[in-house]
């Protein structure tokens, strides 16, 4: 298969990073199917996605025409075999369990078409963790997105059984959808930068389960002395606090870290009250207004 072939793309999981992609995705010109296992999820997802249209568009990344068009290349469904059976390229966002998105491509392994190629968008695990639950690890590698409003680069990490073919595929379709690609060599949890950022927020944790200092006070430094927008603590609202939260948790659990622990019970707490940050209007800061955006946050006032 050549990138000519690929014509139409499955989302798997209508999640924020499902949306982001499937509406780059969308916005490039390929017909999208997103995938969810309950009509509410993609109705909502739908309705995100609607609002980050109209993102684009603000940032004159789009007009309406276009944005509508896009937003029409969009079909949602909660039927596993009417979404992969004429599905050329997978990309998958489901929670980060390798046990859980391997049962996932295995479904899907069995629905669509022998060349499909299987993509996840994992942020913190590996590929060949679950590629062999693929049924197709060949055809199988991590394509890996950031925040598509505000940059285009993604990562393409592959296993020891991806081929060459795929890799190149994915950098080509990489290329299509508008996205600069960064190849890694060999597996790395957490690719490049977020090998990075997963130090920075873990830093960031352990200061303010300890009781060191208050989150403001821990971006306050952050951003006073690096010159940012944001601090970790905003940016966890940006990623999605359950997000950062299951992963800190998947790692205190393998790792049996006491200081992970503390980190993955911290986080536990605004998880519990359904306060996972801008998705839902409040985290640690309160949307759509957040103190780190207004005058005066970093001198306190």
């Amino acid at each position: 298969m050549n990138i000519d072939d690929i014509k139409q793309v499955l989302i798997v999981g209508s999640g924020n990073m499902g949306q982001q992609i499937g509406f780059q995705t969308a916005v490039s010109g390929y017909h999208v199917i997103l995938y969810d296992m309950e009509q509410s999820l993609l109705d909502k997802a739908m309705d995100r996605i609607g609002k980050l249209a109209k993102n684009y568009i603000a940032g004159r990344r789009l007009n309406d025409q276009s944005a509508a068009d896009a937003l029409n290349r969009i079909r949602t469904t909660v039927d596993a075999e009417d979404a992969g059976k004429e599905a050329d390229f997978v990309s998958e966002s489901v929670p980060e369990d390798p046990d859980l998105k391997g049962r996932v491509f295995a479904q899907f392994n069995k629905i669509c078409p022998v060349h499909t190629i299987f993509t996840t968008n994992t942020s913190s695990l590996i590929p060949s963790m679950f590629a062999q639950a693929t049924g197709r690890p060949d055809r199988f590698a991590a394509f890996h997105f950031h925040d598509v409003r505000f940059n285009n680069i993604v990562d393409i990490m592959p296993h020891q059984g991806t081929s060459r073919e795929t890799v190149e595929l994915i950098k080509a379709f990489a290329e299509r959808i508008g996205q600069v690609a960064i190849v890694l060599q060999k597996e790395n949890f957490g690719y490049v930068f977020n090998a990075m950022l997963m130090e920075l927020l873990k830093s960031a944790q352990s200061l303010a389960a300890n009781d060191v200092a208050a989150v403001e006070d821990i971006d306050r430094a952050w951003m006073g002395v690096m010159h940012t927008m944001v601090g970790p603590f905003g940016l966890m609202d940006s990623i999605g606090i359950d997000t950062v939260w299951k992963v800190t948790d998947y790692w205190a659990n393998v790792l049996k870290e006491p200081q992970a622990m503390a980190n993955a019970a911290f986080l536990k707490k605004y998880v519990d009250q359904g306060n996972v940050g801008v998705k839902t209007g409040k985290g640690f800061y309160s949307y759509p207004d957040p103190a780190f955006g207004k005058p005066g946050f970093i001198e306190g006032k």
